[in-house]
This record gives C-alpha cells, structure tokens and sequence, in this order.
C-alpha cells in the first residue's frame, strides 16, 4: 500500500529551508554569483589550489567545475608561470584567469593591450584569459570585464561555500527534523497554514526519513550543540531552547530605524564550525539553527573561537569593576 502524501510546509519556513542549499548574496561589483546552489562552479585563490583542489576525501571533483584565479602579481612577476601552471594541471583560459582587482594592476598590465578577451564561459574553454572587478575612482570609472551579462552574472562561487548536490539534501532534511524537534513545532506549523493533522504527520514522516538515512543521531546533535539534554533544538551559541515562531517571526526593528521590506527572521541557518578555505563545512551535524543576533555575533570566526573572545571581555568587564563576579550579585 502506498504511504500517505506528505503535505507541504509553510511557504516561509519551506523557502528559508530551501535557501540554505544557496550560496550568501553578491552584487554586480564582485565576482561571485548572487544566490544560486551550492554546487554551482567554485572560485578557488591561486594560492589556495594544493589545498582545495580535490573537494575532500570523498568527492574527488567539483560537481559543477572549477576556476582558479590568479592576481596580476603572481601571473606577470614570473616568466615561467605557464609551466608553473601546467605542472599543477591548470592552463590560463582553460581552467584558470587572472584576476584584476585594482586600478594598479589594470596600469600595470592592462589585457586589453595585451589583445586579451575577458572571461565568458564557467566549464570548459573558458573563451578568455582574464576577468575584471575594478572600483571606480573619482578619475575613472568602474572596469566590470567578464560574467557580466544578463545571464552569466558571476563567475561562480566562493571555495568554501560549495557542497555537493547530495550534501545540500542531506543538510536541508536535517534541518526540518530540527525544526520539528523545536518544543512548539506543531502549534507554530499550524499558527502558519497546516492543519494539526498534517503538522503530525509531516513531523513524523520527517523524523523517520533522517533516522533511516542516519542523520538523526542524537548524541552527535548534543555534542555539536544542536540539541540539548532533552533533545530540543537550541542555538549553538547561547544555547537557548528555541522557539518554532522565531521561523516565521521578523526581527524586531529599532524605533525610527524600520525599513517596510526587512525580510530577517528570527533565526538562521548556523554553522558550528565556520565556513573556511580548504573546508567544506556545509555538511550534516554542521549545519542548526541559531538567533540572527547571535549569528551576527559568531561571523565567520566560529562558535569556539567566538566563546574565548566572549570569555576574555566577560573576565576584563568583571576585573575593572564594570560586572560583578557572580551572576548573583547586583
């Protein structure tokens, strides 16, 4: 007999899910995509190539490719950098393009005398040897070379922010059990569209779902600071218990500082180790949910490092006299 349809989330809660498969936002100025899936191409330093040209132990390529930037500097400043290249298995216009950053450096060596062609394809022959993303100054205006047209905006995305196809459906299943495992996931579920019976039911088809597929070990959730001793979904950082309305609930704005179309929720995508070169760090047991504030807090530094820093401004405001020395004291 076949199992019953699981019913749909919550359009808000189903599209912040959605989301965490894509990448951080980028504008028109920079030379990442804006928004677009975790497996797309990856913008790799030159400098970073030995040690994230093979994504990890098991995926020995990139889903969707690669291009390795080089700076002006590191291209120009050695005669033999074509055989250096080729000796790493990268060709200029093939997998690798110089990358011009400055005004400085477009001066130096600027491609377009140097009968160059900017950048057009992400895999493949990549149809030009460089791409641009030169600021403007009060004498000149912006240089934007390459990937700049309406649908090649973006020459791909940042190294440490990729993760396979399957990696991101493994993630974003997680991340509904971990909704679900929130103390008032049923009551906010329905307070936002589902009926009470759906709400059950997609709650414990989900749970089933990421045991089967392994991604429901709890001890690990604890030890990662997902979930707590009752196995309730926390913020990583503070650890509070949080509450299934702060998916659907917009962050409270300063008063006669509200903007009509702020979009952040309440809580975020969180992960426990940060995103970093030569890491792929958007994986299962990697990935909770967690305040916006205190994903502010975190940045791109991670929750340990972050704690050590919050514990040494604790001990210096305690040891000038500006925080008693006990929670207890007034």
């Amino acid at each position: 007999m076949p199992r019953p349809r699981i019913h749909k989330l919550p359009p808000l809660l189903d599209r912040k899910i959605y989301k965490t498969g894509q990448t951080r936002g980028a504008d028109d100025d920079v030379i990442f995509q804006n928004r677009v899936a975790r497996s797309s191409t990856v913008l790799i330093p030159y400098n970073a190539w030995p040690q994230c040209r093979v994504p990890s132990t098991t995926e020995r390529t990139y889903e969707n490719g690669y291009i390795v930037l080089l700076s002006p500097t590191e291209y120009f400043a050695s005669p033999t950098i074509a055989e250096q290249l080729r000796a790493t298995g990268l060709a200029l216009g093939q997998n690798t393009l110089v990358f011009y950053e400055t005004r400085e450096q477009w001066n130096a060596n600027n491609p377009e005398t140097l009968g160059w062609s900017p950048a057009s394809q992400r895999q493949g022959a990549l149809g030009g040897q460089y791409v641009a993303r030169v600021p403007a100054t009060t004498a000149a205006p912006k240089i934007v070379r390459g990937f700049n047209s309406t649908t090649m905006k973006g020459a791909g995305i940042r190294v440490y922010e990729y993760a396979r196809s399957i990696t991101i459906e493994q993630c974003r299943s997680q991340l509904e059990a971990l909704y679900w495992m929130c103390r008032d996931s049923n009551e906010a579920a329905t307070s936002n569209g589902m009926t009470p019976d759906d709400a059950s039911s997609r709650r414990a088809r989900t749970l089933e779902n990421c045991q089967t597929e392994g991604l429901l070990d709890k001890d690990r959730l604890r030890n990662y600071r997902i979930i707590n001793a009752n196995d309730r979904t926390i913020c990583p950082l503070c650890l509070d218990e949080l509450s299934a309305h702060g998916f659907f609930s917009r962050m409270a704005q300063a008063a006669g500082r509200e903007v009509p179309d702020l979009t952040v929720t309440q809580l975020n995508l969180f992960h426990i180790e940060e995103l970093r070169t030569g890491v792929l760090n958007h994986r299962p047991y990697n990935v909770g949910w967690g305040h916006h504030h205190c994903n502010v807090v975190v940045k791109d530094s991670g929750v340990t490092e972050t704690l050590r820093w919050m514990r040494e401004i604790i001990d210096r405001n305690i040891r000038d006299g500006h925080l008693p020395a006990s929670n207890s004291g007034k």
